[in-house]
């Protein structure tokens, strides 16, 4: 795997919706075609402008990103066609050089997402209900530095 990490730039935002979506349908798979509809739109109105986003690229195409606001993953995403070839652990890698601990949430019926951030060494704070949906979300926090 010779993926590369660089800073989002606005170019790239066709790829990151691609990425966002293929491994959102195998990642989320409860989710409606209505809130997919909403965060489709979210992502380039509200959550990028917002966030320190970084892509993962092979081959000059983007591959995956993920979205930093303060200490919080907002996102990571690999395409499902590049999982599992260590390009999520060289983002989150990245996400912790740049700020250290981390915190993010994850729907606890994620099967993909879940075993990522426990095999990295996240480890739960809480657990609320995701409004929109419905379903239980778990805050995980990583720290860097362990005490």
């Amino acid at each position: 795997m010779n993926a590369t990490l660089r800073k989002y730039e606005s170019t790239d935002l066709e790829a990151v919706l691609s990425s966002w979506e293929n491994a959102t349908r195998i990642a989320h798979p409860f989710f409606t075609e209505e809130f997919l509809d909403q965060e489709r739109h979210n992502i380039p109105e509200m959550y990028l402008p917002n966030a320190e986003t970084w892509v993962a690229e092979n081959a000059q195409s983007v591959v995956g990103f993920f979205a930093l606001i303060g200490n919080e993953v907002g996102a990571i995403f690999v395409d499902p066609d590049f999982q599992g070839q260590g390009i999520g652990t060289l983002l989150i890698d990245k996400a912790c050089e740049l700020r250290g601990d981390l915190e993010v949430e994850v729907f606890a019926e994620n099967r993909v997402g879940r075993p990522f951030y426990e095999k990295y060494g996240f480890v739960p704070l809480s657990e609320s209900i995701h409004e929109a949906t419905g379903k239980k979300l778990l805050r995980l926090q990583y720290r860097s530095s362990k005490d």
